[in-house]
């Protein structure tokens, strides 16, 4: 963003609005907000560089020399949900909670001169049960509501239904060599451990198609050394035929109670995308539909499309030095299903516009968020159904205790972008100009950026008439922690009090790994 024409003595007042989805890792929520730009190096010339590079030759302040500014950031945290633990490994905050999974977040002693680091909070809403809850927004045109059921902390082994997986494998000409021998590492794990109540199958597909079987098979020894010695066989050759391949692996008997999961494995070297993604979102039905790109080069667009139409999650490894790490993570997602067969009934309360259409299963790993509208008075009840190991299980929520609050505009935004997203996988592919139109609406009504649309500010005032300017070079703060060596300093001899030394750091990061993992995620905040 550039902002022109401060004169002496102006405040500049920059106000954004910032909005989106924080997704939990191993049931952790974590919100991070940028304070500080860290130095850049370049190799290219000064004079050399393109303007939109300048901003590299930016002055900074000497190590440990602090901020000419003051940082202060509130937080106001609607989960929706009881809050189970709050804290921020970053800064020294005070937290005051509120009822109905809300919180205030401050930083303790007000603004200081901690500018110099990015702000990180991290908060928890595990229990040990599965937890639903509900924030509503009424808007001037429109209500919305958002929808959530987070699994619990523990997930009891009686408590997870039965799983059935039916794994969809590119054996193409393009998946010989390192995508076909991780293919086949990544389901021989999987195998290995699935339980007695379990079932599987394997589809093979390039021109044609090969199964295992035409219908499931149970966990034995013998099904699953039947399966791995098939799985041996495939070398790679031929087309690649995914569509079909789709088509008849969705066409295999289904049970109601079964946790179903779709795992397509392949490099996405096809040009069906638009059939498939339609495919998924029409035929796929209470199941859940994982995609794992495996390659140097895969097709990105295809793999995170076949996860979104089919309300699951894209993994990709694009080396084998990779493949251990990424293949246990895909394994740990998808081995623990809290609640299968899930149905939303609107019993009093008028929603429409509500997405998904359908719904996935609730994992251990990831919440179940619902979007819609609402008309009319925040009233009635919203009755959630599903099956929970071999029980029924049936929760509901009254709408009229849930805070309609003006501060969740977020969800609006929310909704839209979910929508955007959708429209954009076919727009890309098959333009339409009904699409288009619909995607512009969207991006004007709800203020939100598009490859058809785009903002720009116009101030009216003439704020510098004789068009004369100079620029000044405001120095920022080293990031906390960075030598004054990555600009060209020198490293103080005599460290300042508090300054730990490299081996307390390093010990410090090795025994925050054992206790969480650090990912960027997505949030909801004003």
């Amino acid at each position: 963003m550039n902002v022109a024409n401060i004169m002496p003595g102006d405040k500049i007042v920059v106000e954004l609005s910032y909005t989106e989805l924080i997704v939990p890792e191993q049931g952790v929520y974590e919100f991070i907000y940028p304070a500080v730009v860290g130095p850049r190096y370049s190799e290219i010339p000064e004079q050399g560089a393109a303007d939109t590079e300048s901003w590299i030759a930016n002055p900074y302040l000497h190590q440990n020399e602090p901020a000419p500014y003051v940082f202060d950031i509130n937080i106001s945290l609607a989960a929706g949900i009881p809050i189970q633990a709050l804290n921020s490994p970053s800064h020294p905050i005070q937290v005051d909670y509120n009822e109905q999974g809300t919180a205030s977040v401050h930083l303790k002693n007000g603004k200081n001169p901690t500018g110099d680091r990015d702000y990180i909070l991290r908060y928890q809403l595990r229990g040990k049960e599965i937890e639903s809850g509900l924030l509503l927004y009424k808007g001037e045109q429109e209500n919305f509501f958002l929808l959530m059921s987070q699994p619990p902390k523990r997930v009891e082994t009686e408590n997870i239904p039965p799983r059935e997986y039916i794994f969809v494998v590119d054996v193409s000409g393009s998946m010989h060599g390192f995508p076909l021998d991780t293919s086949k590492r990544l389901m021989q794990e999987l195998l290995s451990d699935l339980r007695p109540t379990d079932s599987f199958n394997i589809l093979f597909f390039s021109g044609g198609s090969t199964a295992l079987s035409e219908t499931s098979l149970p966990v034995t020894k013998i099904n699953i050394e039947k399966a791995v010695s098939m799985l041996e066989r495939q070398d790679g050759s031929g087309g690649t035929q995914l569509l079909p391949a789709l088509k008849r692996a969705m066409a295999f008997p289904a049970k109601e109670t079964t946790s179903r999961s779709f795992v397509v494995i392949t490099d996405g070297y096809v040009s069906v995308e638009t059939e498939a993604f339609q495919y998924i979102k029409d035929n796929l039905n209470s199941a859940n539909l994982f995609s794992f790109g495996i390659g140097s080069s895969i097709n990105h667009f295809l793999i995170e499309g076949l996860a979104r139409s089919g309300q699951g999650e894209p993994f990709v490894v694009t080396s084998p030095d990779e493949a251990f790490q990424i293949s246990m993570r895909f394994k740990q997602y998808i081995e623990t299903p809290v609640l299968t067969g899930i149905n939303i009934e609107f019993d009093g309360f008028e929603a429409y516009d509500v997405e998904p259409k359908k719904l996935p299963d609730l994992f251990a790993e990831k919440p179940l968020i619902v979007y819609g509208k609402w008309r009319g008075n925040p009233e009635g009840k919203i009755k959630i159904h599903g099956y929970r190991g071999e029980s029924n299980y049936s929760k509901s929520i009254n709408v009229s205790t849930a805070e309609t609050s003006t501060s969740n505009e977020a969800l609006s935004y929310l909704w839209a972008r979910n929508r955007i997203a959708e429209l954009g996988d076919f727009e890309k592919l098959q333009p339409d100009s009904e699409r288009k139109k619909e995607i512009t609406n969207l991006s004007l009504t709800y203020n939100l950026l598009t490859a058809y649309t785009s903002f720009i500010a116009i101030d009216e005032v003439v704020a510098n008439p004789d068009g004369s300017s100079r620029k000044v070079k405001q120095p920022l703060p080293l990031p906390k922690g960075v030598s004054g060596l990555a600009v060209g300093g020198i490293v103080p001899t005599t460290p300042e009090p508090g300054v730990m030394s490299l081996l307390s750091v390093l010990v410090l990061i090795f025994v925050s790994t054992l206790f969480t993992r650090t990912h960027r995620t997505n949030i909801t905040h004003n």
